[in-house]
């Protein structure tokens, strides 16, 4: 986090790429799963869609907003980490850490549909247009075809001319790539045509709030229902999920 911010003041001194910063207030709160290590989120027809990581504890779930409970679950195998999902037409696609192995599950009803191989640790998904756009901790994003799983391109996420790594959770949101920075409060928001860091979201106090303590609860997960323009996160091992709103950007 000290060199994120070390980053931030010098990209605000050199301003090679103006970006804007932003903080947060909060809408709303809503319970989370206290067990549950977030990995992946992302909202789709009035529930969100989890998965979570840990060997022998990884799933993709439906929960209900209300009550933070699975309305409907898979589990991954035992000696698989699950990492981050996304929807893909009526498919949920979804990563592991280091196996190397992704799952597609039907969003209809959760089970399995197969699953596929990829070079490299997988952290976070989303779709960018007809691209699968994977994170696994580095500075780049992988462009992958959804259905062959071949990598189309990379781009290098930049912040202040510098690569930044720990990209980790992924969301598209009106067209830009919306990523947690792993062991941070920091969410950035990605130009995926040029890499750089367009907008910095500090959300520091929200782990206080929610409760959650220990080194592993960091800040992850991030959500948006487009139909109601509603943006929301959490964390892993958070008893909280939040609706939050952009403030004071500047």
């Amino acid at each position: 986090m000290i060199l994120l911010l070390a980053l931030a003041a010098s990209a605000i001194a050199a301003d090679p790429v103006p970006f804007e910063r932003c903080g947060y207030r909060i809408v709303q709160s809503y319970p989370h799963d206290a067990t549950s290590f977030t990995q992946g989120l992302f909202w789709q027809d009035g529930h969100l869609y989890e998965a979570t990581g840990q060997y022998g504890q990884s799933r993709v779930a439906r929960l209900d907003l209300e009550t933070g409970k699975a309305l409907a679950e898979t589990k991954l195998p035992a000696d698989q980490f699950g990492e981050g999902i996304t929807r893909w037409g009526e498919q949920i696609i979804g990563v592991t850490w280091q196996n190397g192995i992704g799952h597609r599950w039907s969003i209809k009803d959760l089970k399995p549909l197969g699953t596929f191989k990829y070079d490299g640790e997988g952290w976070g998904v989303t779709m960018v247009g007809d691209s699968l756009v994977l994170s696994d901790g580095s500075s780049d994003l992988k462009f992958l075809d959804p259905v062959t799983m071949a990598e189309q391109k990379r781009v290098t996420v930049r912040f202040g001319g510098r690569p930044l790594a720990m990209i980790n959770e992924l969301e598209t949101i009106n067209g830009q790539v919306w990523a947690n920075i792993w062991m941070t409060d920091f969410i950035i928001r990605i130009d995926p045509a040029t890499g750089n860091v367009v907008s910095l979201l500090d959300l520091a106090g929200l782990k206080a709030d929610a409760g959650a303590t220990g080194g592993d609860s960091v800040l992850n997960g991030i959500a948006w229902d487009a139909q109601k323009k509603r943006l929301f996160v959490t964390g892993k091992y958070w008893p909280k999920l939040y609706e939050i709103a952009l403030a004071d950007c500047r």
